[in-house]
């Protein structure tokens, strides 16, 4: 693995996050086919992104992320939702059956990325960075677990599945983030 910075060797003087710091530096499969690289996607923007699925007691959680993103879309939030089967299989479905799942219930228009594990094994190196990350590190403990991302690109929270997305707590935050 590479050094994100070349300044230990004084060769390079950061006054600014590059996009090779960015927890978003990784090109991941979406769930409508493709691949999208999610530094370039989402440059300058603030992330949310969510562990899903559609069996889940949680699973109610997708209107309150719908409605964040309908509010702050156009303010530069970006919500990204990562459907996942590791929880009690809550999220057996295909792609395209997650996909109608989502549209027909809850009319989801932000970004879903293909079915990933968010824990090893095999997890994902989008999770991997995520939960490797101090002091948001450590092992996803269910569906709906979120992760906010600042416009540089460096995780500024990590919220249980208990908290619902348009929370005081997460809404806050993300306000702040929209701000800078």
């Amino acid at each position: 693995m590479f050094p994100r910075s070349l300044a230990f060797l004084g060769l390079l003087a950061m006054t600014a996050p590059s996009s090779a710091e960015s927890v978003l530096n990784y090109t991941m499969p979406k769930l409508s086919g493709g691949e999208v690289n999610l530094a370039q996607e989402y440059a300058g923007k603030v992330v949310l992104v969510v562990n899903v699925a559609s069996r889940c007691g949680y699973t109610k959680q997708y209107a309150p992320l719908q409605a964040l993103h309908e509010k702050y879309a156009e303010q530069g939030l970006a919500i990204v939702g990562v459907p996942c089967n590791q929880f009690g299989a809550q999220e057996p479905g295909t792609a395209a059956e997650i996909a109608d799942f989502c549209q027909t219930n809850y009319g989801v228009g932000f970004d879903m990325l293909a079915k990933a594990n968010v824990n090893p094994p095999e997890q994902c190196a989008l999770y991997e960075e995520l939960t490797g990350t101090p002091p948001y590190d450590g092992k996803i403990g269910w569906n709906f677990e979120k992760f906010l991302i600042g416009r540089d690109g460096k995780i500024v929270g990590r919220y249980k599945s208990s908290v619902d997305p348009m929370s005081t707590e997460l809404t806050t935050v993300i306000e702040t983030e929209l701000a800078k």
